[in-house]
């Protein structure tokens, strides 16, 4: 679900631009829409190396420091560093535990929920801040490559990530650190729109699946090692520790991108200006971009007001497991059904309003499903839930996915059959939540352990929890 946007973006890039091929885009062609800039009109020649004579001798040119396999650990370490960070904000370390009062006995709060005091509206705007300056800023990256180098580009948005991870441990309340954290996407959005062309360039001809295949295994890789980071950092010594520390980590590959000879990206020539220009003045070209900005606007929009709606909702309807449960089954289904109907138009008027519903009602699940895995375990198991829950989401979600949508395309060789076979899976989705509702739950947030608490307390506490057992079961 997290994802789901994304996707989505990709496939309505090949809609919007399907007069451009000849014929329906083969699983290498889909796979290259999801990486390029939205600009571009022609996907490289893969068999013929893609690249005409004026670029040809540039790309030739590698930096002395250049070899295949060095590129590629780089990029991977620079992967890894930035899903340990979305690790580690989850982490219990990091992220801790609200101030809590039961019986009239209170405990103190621990991590960025506990020093300002967040309840799970804030908490749930936090985790997905970041997503505000990767959707605004991928596009930007993009579209800056065409007229300086990616790989300088790279470096600077390094340094934006370094210096917001900094400030996320130097942040003083709620709205510092969510502008923090805004920043970090910044700073990740030009690594996520150019690393992997690079990969592509460069990686031996019989091993590019597989070398793309090690940089994408750095997602839960690097998710499961921030869990463990955060945990271990912000128990240790403190949770601003945490994010300091990845923030030195990185520094090494933010002074390499300024202080090396850069490299040249397939396709980009920037020795010649007056092309790139000339092509950003073409009239068709500023109809295109027009299109991808609303687009890309759209989606901001319903990602922040639906993330902020699912868990706003849940607060208001009282935040209980199986209402958690209803919120995500109706919307999923609803927003099924919009997502559905969206593809189903060839009208770009009919598709926009669909569609921007339907974005709105799947973002809000982000919230519900956060709550159900946090809630549904013992406190001392929540990073191992929520550890679980991402990995499962990368796993069965955004890796296979890829690959996944170019391999039916090639067998039914019609974008839009393949847009509402994928989006028809929400549909099951919604039957799994709905089932839910009937599920029996229980809420263990506030169980604690008897073998953490002394006798003479257990015996006080002891009443006060079966009078709780009894409430739930009435």
């Amino acid at each position: 679900m997290r994802y789901f946007g994304s996707w989505c973006g990709a496939v309505f890039i090949i809609w919007a631009d399907r007069k451009k091929w000849p014929k329906a885009p083969t699983a290498r062609e889909l796979l290259w829409w999801l990486w390029e800039p939205p600009s571009a009109t022609t996907p490289p020649d893969v068999e013929a190396g893609g690249l005409d004579a004026s670029t040809s001798g540039a790309a030739d040119e590698k930096p002395s420091w250049f070899t295949p396999k060095r590129l590629l650990v780089m990029f991977c370490l620079i992967n890894m560093l930035n899903y340990v960070d979305r690790g580690a904000i989850a982490s219990n370390g990091v992220n801790g535990s609200r101030q809590s009062c039961t019986g009239g006995t209170c405990t103190s709060g621990s991590g960025i929920q506990g020093d300002f005091n967040l309840n799970n509206f804030e908490d749930g705007v936090l985790s997905s801040a970041f997503m505000v300056g990767l959707l605004i800023a991928s596009p930007i990256f993009a579209s800056l490559a065409k007229i300086h180098n990616p790989f300088r580009l790279i470096g600077v948005g390094l340094l934006v990530w370094t210096i917001a991870t900094a400030g996320c441990g130097c942040s003083f309340d709620f709205w510092s650190i969510t502008i923090c954290r805004m920043l970090v996407g910044v700073g990740e959005a030009s690594f996520i729109s150019l690393a992997a062309p690079f990969i592509d360039d460069n990686a031996p001809a019989a091993q590019k699946t597989a070398w793309l295949a090690m940089f994408y295994m750095c997602i839960p890789t690097g998710i499961a090692v921030g869990y463990v980071y955060g945990g271990l950092v912000g128990n240790s010594l403190h949770w601003r520790a945490a994010f300091w520390g990845e923030s030195i980590l990185m520094l090494p590959f933010v002074i390499l991108g300024f202080v090396i000879k850069p490299l040249e990206l397939k396709g980009f020539n920037h020795s010649v200006k007056t092309k790139e220009y000339g092509e950003m003045l073409n009239p068709e070209r500023q109809d295109e971009t027009k299109q991808d900005i609303m687009f890309g606007g759209i989606t901001i929009v319903c990602g922040i007001f639906g993330t902020l709606s699912g868990g706003f909702i849940l607060d208001k309807i009282d935040s209980t497991i199986s209402n958690a449960f209803k919120l995500l089954s109706g919307a999923t289904f609803l927003g099924a059904i919009f997502c559905f109907g969206a593809f189903c138009f060839k009208s770009l008027y009919g598709f926009i309003p669909f569609f921007s519903v339907g974005e709105l009602l799947v973002f809000a699940t982000q919230a519900p499903v956060n709550y159900v895995c946090l809630h549904c375990v013992k406190p001392s198991l929540r990073p191992l839930s929520m550890a679980m829950s991402t990995v499962a989401i990368h796993i069965f979600g955004d890796v296979p996915s890829s690959p996944l949508v170019g391999l039916l395309q090639d067998k039914i060789h019609n974008w839009r059959s393949t847009a509402l076979t994928l989006t028809s899976i929400l549909f099951i989705a919604a039957i799994f939540w709905f089932i839910g509702i009937f599920v029996r739950s229980v809420d263990r947030f506030n169980e604690q352990s008897e073998h953490d608490v002394p006798a003479v307390e257990r015996s006080n506490l002891r009443p006060l929890l079966d009078e709780n057992e009894e409430a739930r079961a009435s």
